[in-house]
């Protein structure tokens, strides 16, 4: 009987260092607690060679991020520059293990832009809004909340919030001098054909868009009646101890009356300037509540419920959320890792991937796009 005991007690030990070991850490602000890759049975040198080969396959593109943004859109009629932009710097990271950082690399601290990782911030603030009841539904009719003119018409009429989230609406109209039809147009056809094509039953056919993207910013600031960045600093960016140093823009023209208040309608990237312009850090602290389903420590910020819904596949694309990206069987599968992972991603190689099985957060900026799944796949062979 005394060795039953010894053995039950020996037990309970190895359970409870098993569950202290995989407690998370919630950095405080302004500071970041670090453990060396070993401390979690990680290949330290493997981990480094994936930290090395981020460092050696920097984004091709210009630095000066005004001439790539040009560059990358030129095939768009009418594309022009109407928010800010920012020189980019060099090759970033940090990966994260039970919060703790485990490996980081170049400027951590620089803020730079990061395009359309800052479509996981917006459909973010949509979460917010379905908390707080602001939203009754995901599947509601999005012109009961926005009876102006932005969803006129027999077809916009049937665009729901599940829809704009899930980049499946085709709404149909112009925004901020931008055209719906003119954004990432096909490769065949011309202006005519593009102009007047027949549009998709809402729901049905998956289309990258940053016009419909801002749609949603803009149906978002007239639920929230306030600038959004300023729901992201109060709900989300301050509990998490973000820094003072990020900012969230739209463009010149994307100003707007709310309550008598002159108030600016973000975008949702930087496709035409604008956008989250924000540290790796700050990132990876992202990162960090979303893998821990919305609570920092001890305290939920974003339901588990809404978390769980946005990295669900869509019915139009189920490689994408509710403005996720995931990593399940499809043209933006990473073969050879797991199926559970998803993650944002941005122009020029911006990417913030989440593994809540392996308890792991990945931030990389300036990463050749085409390489992040070389990247994840040296990673893994290090854990």
């Amino acid at each position: 009987m005394k060795n039953k005991n010894i053995v039950v007690f020996l037990f309970c030990l190895f359970a409870a260092n098993i569950f202290i070991a995989q407690q998370t850490y919630f950095p405080k602000q302004g500071n970041w607690k670090e453990k060396t890759p070993s401390e979690f049975n990680i290949d330290a040198q493997k981990l480094q060679e994936a930290v090395q080969f981020a460092k050696d396959t920097e984004y091709s593109g210009a630095k000066d991020l005004r001439q790539a943004i040009l560059k990358g859109f030129e095939r768009e009629p009418y594309h022009n520059i109407l928010g800010p932009t920012k020189k980019r710097g060099g090759p970033a990271g940090v990966i994260l293990k039970n919060g703790y950082i485990i490996a980081k690399w170049g400027d951590v601290d620089r803020v730079d832009m990061t395009f359309s990782v800052t479509k996981s911030y917006l459909s973010t603030m949509a979460g917010l809004a379905v908390d707080k009841g602001l939203i009754a539904s995901v599947d509601d009719y999005t012109y009961k909340n926005i009876w102006d003119h932005t969803f006129d018409g027999t077809h916009n009429k049937k665009i729901t919030w599940r829809h704009l989230l899930t980049q499946s609406s085709d709404w149909s109209g112009q925004l901020w001098g931008g055209y719906d039809w003119a954004d990432r147009p096909p490769k065949e056809g011309s202006i005519d054909d593009w102009k007047y094509r027949k549009l998709n039953a809402p729901g049905t056919v998956f289309e990258y868009n940053d016009v419909r993207v801002n749609v949603l910013a803009y149906c978002l600031l007239n639920v929230w009646r306030k600038p959004l960045p300023l729901v992201l600093k109060e709900k989300i960016m301050d509990p998490i101890g973000a820094s003072t140093t990020w900012r969230w823009y739209g463009y010149d023209n994307s100003w707007v009356n709310i309550d008598g208040i002159k108030m600016q309608s973000v975008s949702g990237g930087g496709h035409s300037g604008g956008g989250l312009f924000i540290n790796t850090l700050d990132h990876a602290r992202f990162g960090l509540l979303f893998l821990n389903y919305g609570k920092w420590d001890g305290k939920q910020l974003l339901s588990k419920e809404w978390i769980k819904e946005a990295i669900k596949p869509s019915q139009a694309n189920p490689n994408y959320g509710f403005m996720w990206w995931l990593n399940l069987k499809g043209n933006r599968h990473w073969e050879g890792l797991p199926e559970h992972l998803y993650y944002a991603a941005g122009f020029g190689g911006n990417f913030i991937v989440i593994d809540q099985e392996q308890n792991l957060v990945v931030v990389t900026r300036w990463l050749e796009p085409d390489q992040i799944d070389k990247f994840m796949s040296k990673i893994y062979k290090a854990l």
